[in-house]
């Protein structure tokens, strides 16, 4: 009897080393199907990161690239202002529209027109570069002579703008 309890004894101590082996190894291949999962989510992430690294790279060039051709444009356009200060620091307005009225009226209509056109195509004035109404041609009797002749001249040394009237 005492043989049967060793041999009962010995294998229930083999069934729970088994079931603790099945359990080890069930639990063992779970855990590494997870890490599985988990890589390929990991290797994912690790390129989509590393294709918005490279996309940030070249925005960055890019934003280089225009700031640079910004800041070459500001340059430009501060000498232009710089070079327009300078010109009206030379120009004595009040005598000159106490001299001859006239001619600085149609020198101040055909800059006004030209600078009107030149904003309407810079802006997408949709083809239409004809003078808005308060730029039309004055009445007559103010000046005969234009500086911007058919609304097509980019000359401002006439003295009064002629165009055409628009609807």
């Amino acid at each position: 009897m005492v043989r049967i309890y060793a041999i009962i004894f010995i294998v229930a101590i083999l069934g729970g080393i088994g079931y603790g082996a099945k359990y080890y190894y069930d639990t063992t291949q779970a855990t590494i199907a997870t890490l599985r999962d988990n890589n390929a989510k990991l290797e994912t992430a690790v390129d989509t990161a590393e294709a918005s690294v490279q996309t940030l790279k070249s925005d960055i060039a890019k934003l280089g690239e225009l700031n640079t051709e910004l800041q070459a444009s500001l340059q430009k356009a501060e000498a232009y202002g710089d070079e327009l200060r300078r010109k009206l620091s030379d120009l004595d307005l009040v005598v000159e529209a106490l001299k001859n009225s006239k001619v600085l009226e149609g020198k101040m209509n055909g800059a006004t027109a030209k600078l009107w056109r030149e904003f309407m195509g810079d802006t997408g004035g949709n083809g239409d570069r004809s003078l808005p109404e308060w730029l039309q041609r004055v009445p007559a009797g103010t000046g005969d002579k234009g500086s911007d002749k058919g609304g097509e001249g980019t000359n401002t040394d006439g003295s009064t703008t002629e165009t055409t009237p628009t609807q």
